[in-house]
């Protein structure tokens, strides 16, 4: 009986210990896992909660901070170019084109439908008047089976004498499989015809209709297989789209001219182009901003280009020959990209030369940005008091704009005052994708109305200015923008080890602080600030202005809604601590004043003119066409700004944010 009782107890404590020793020793063996095991990172930890880590800030620290050490330079650019957290060949947006209307000429649509038909009319009234009056004629089956008329609104008379009337290219267009399709275009004198006939059509009405004195001059266009039957790289490069182009220029992205010009150039005319697209044509698109490895981000400024339709007029140069000037000053504009390689090309207002010149916006348009688009850099807009002179909208010149190559312009809200009111962020390149600097873009507006002149109308007879609305979204803005850890230091997240080597930065960081990244802003017309008192240098006494002025008259608006007072100066780095009374924004550029080109700092804030660098734009003899640089570096901490001029002159090279800038105090 005593043995069987003891088997019975051992049984039963073999039931209790083998389920506790199973649970103890899995305990100790998650304890080794996840804790023993791992390897300390030092005894910087606490102080490493995070890359972005702020409990360690010292915010009794003096503002003034010296930049990072320097990363490890490379001598391959294209590495240090490169960025980690986001692909470059970003995949294009998915376009529905079966929802693209087809009864509607709008060239920026990227329709891959083809076309099945053309034709010219003559009207003696603008056809928007005449209405279906002056169209071609059809029936309700042609119009279902090859497409309803389409009209190109774009005068080729336009440029003709006043007797000449209306001349408008039609077409239509279609999405059914069974319709053949145009292929090939061409012009032809009135004795000309292709070498074959086959498939060929003859436009009867001449696009030359009413031009007296010029011989006929005929489009053809050749219908090739029907939708269904071509392959895809055979649809690919059927004509898509037509369109006119005023002057000797380029066309519009995508579009190629088709030889010979309907109206050759003359003393008062320009050229007029029938021009044609095959297939679709997506412009690329501008990556995000971003900085180097190395921390280094540039901005060229290009200001006041003052383009016409023609190919433009030299004025106040000594430089001998000087014809066409806009195409002069492309290639100078394309000379200093080459020498610079900024990482963004600014354009601060002015782009067309108004006043009449620029009486077709678009043809401007289509070349304005040509030397900048060609070299695949990316590239925003400022509107200066011209560019709306010749009738079109700001919003229309937005829309074309956005549709060239590495545009970064927008429109803005349209509840704010202007049109091109928008903020664009640079990057680090690390894998924290962290925002390091901000750019603004405001509109400055042109005119304000004035009195009324002998005939009843609006004369402007003073400059816009920047609104309330406008300082409020901008004041909005800066709000949104979270404080970083400054000086920037990216963190690679490739291993630990980089981490020992910083950690006097993680244990005394009394040279780091909480902000929001420093900041540029650009408009067209300048502030009265801009002819403020400068302030001076603390340790040498002199005057913070640098460059040249006052070789004209002051260029800012009259009245003012004080948006360096309550904008400007009340969106601080932070809004707490020894940073609240430090301005976020270090540097204002401006345009408007071709033959001022000085930095001068006002209550902490630098006020930059860019100096014409236009052929075309008023200038001074004597005066060099020149370039504005920003040369950004530790990651937006040190903003350092000078000029190169039409002779390669570097000129007033300056720091006026960072180590080696004059102190705020």
């Amino acid at each position: 009986m005593g043995s069987f009782s003891c088997f019975r107890c051992f049984r039963a404590a073999r039931s209790i210990c083998a389920p506790v020793t199973t649970v103890i020793g899995f305990s100790l063996m998650l304890l080794y896992v996840f804790i023993l095991y791992q390897p300390t990172r030092g005894p910087g930890i606490r102080q490493r909660l995070g890359w972005q880590s702020w409990d360690v800030v010292n915010i009794n620290a003096a503002p003034q901070v010296k930049p990072p050490p320097e990363l490890p330079s490379t001598d391959d650019s294209e590495n240090d170019s490169a960025v980690d957290w986001w692909n470059i060949t970003q995949p294009e947006a998915s376009i529905d084109y079966s929802s693209l209307p087809l009864d509607t000429w709008s060239p920026l649509l990227p329709h891959n439908t083809g076309l099945s038909e053309i034709a010219i009319k003559q009207c003696p009234v603008d056809p928007e008047v005449a209405g279906s009056l002056c169209s071609p004629p059809s029936t309700t089956e042609q119009d279902a089976i090859k497409g309803s008329w389409v009209r190109v609104p774009r005068n080729l008379n336009l440029e003709g004498n006043y007797l000449s009337g209306y001349l408008n290219i039609y077409y239509r267009r279609t999405r059914r499989q069974d319709i053949n399709l145009i292929t090939e275009l061409r012009l032809y004198s009135e004795n000309q015809q292709p070498e074959t006939l086959e498939n060929w059509h003859k436009v009867e009405t001449s696009t030359r209709a009413g031009m007296y004195g010029l011989s006929p001059l005929y489009l053809w266009y050749r219908v090739g297989k029907t939708a269904g039957e071509m392959t895809s790289e055979e649809r690919g490069n059927i004509i898509t789209e037509l369109d006119l182009l005023y002057g000797q220029d380029i066309p519009w992205y995508g579009f190629n001219k088709l030889e010979p010009p309907t109206l050759e150039p003359g003393k008062k005319v320009e050229a007029t182009w029938i021009t044609f697209r095959r297939g679709v044509k997506a412009p690329p698109r501008a990556p995000p901003l971003h900085f180097s490895h190395s921390g280094k981000f540039k901005i060229l400024q290009v200001a006041d280009l003052h383009f016409s339709v023609s190919q433009g007029t030299c004025r106040d140069t000594i430089l001998s020959p000087c014809e066409h000037s806009d195409n002069l000053t492309q290639t100078l504009v394309g000379h200093v990209i080459d020498q610079e390689k900024p990482d963004l090309v600014v354009f601060t207002g002015d782009q067309l030369n108004g006043q009449g010149s620029s009486w077709d916006p678009k043809s401007v348009l289509a070349k304005f940005a040509r030397a900048v688009t060609d070299k695949g850099i990316p590239w925003a807009v400022v509107f200066g008091n011209h560019d709306e002179e010749d009738g079109m909208a700001k919003e229309q010149q937005v829309a074309l704009m956005k549709s060239l190559p590495y545009s970064l312009v927008e429109r803005g809200p349209k509840d704010v005052h202007g049109v091109g009111n928008y903020l664009l962020k640079v990057y680090s390149p690390d894998a924290s994708r962290t925002h390091t600097l901000s750019l603004y873009f405001l509109d400055s507006g042109s005119y304000t109305k004035g009195v009324l002149d002998w005939f009843g109308f609006f004369t402007p007879t003073e400059y816009d200015w920047i609104r309330t609305s406008q300082i409020n979204w901008f004041l909005q803005e800066s709000s949104s923008i979270p404080e970083i850890e400054r000086p920037f230091r990216p963190d690679t997240g490739k291993d630990l080890g980089s981490a020992w080597g910083r950690q006097d930065d993680q244990i005394t960081p009394g040279i780091r602080k909480l902000a929001k990244p420093n900041a540029l802003m650009f408009f067209h017309i300048p502030l009265p600030e801009s002819y403020s008192k400068a302030d001076r240098d603390p340790t040498t006494g002199k005057a913070l202005d640098v460059g040249i002025s006052g070789q004209e008259p002051p260029g800012h608006a009259k009245k003012s809604d004080k948006f360096f007072e309550n904008g400007i100066l009340k969106a601080t780095e932070s809004a707490r601590g020894p940073n609240t009374g430090i301005p976020e924004v270090k540097v204002i550029g401006n345009g408007h004043c071709h033959i001022t080109e000085n930095c001068r700092r006002v209550k902490g804030v630098w006020l930059c003119f860019g100096g014409g660098g236009s052929y075309s734009g008023y200038s001074k003899i004597g005066f060099d066409r020149r370039f504005r640089i920003y040369d950004i570096s530790d990651f937006g901490e040190t903003i350092r700004t000078y000029k190169r001029t039409e002779k390669d002159a570097i000129i007033d090279e300056m720091i006026l944010a960072g180590t080696g800038a004059p102190s705020l105090t």
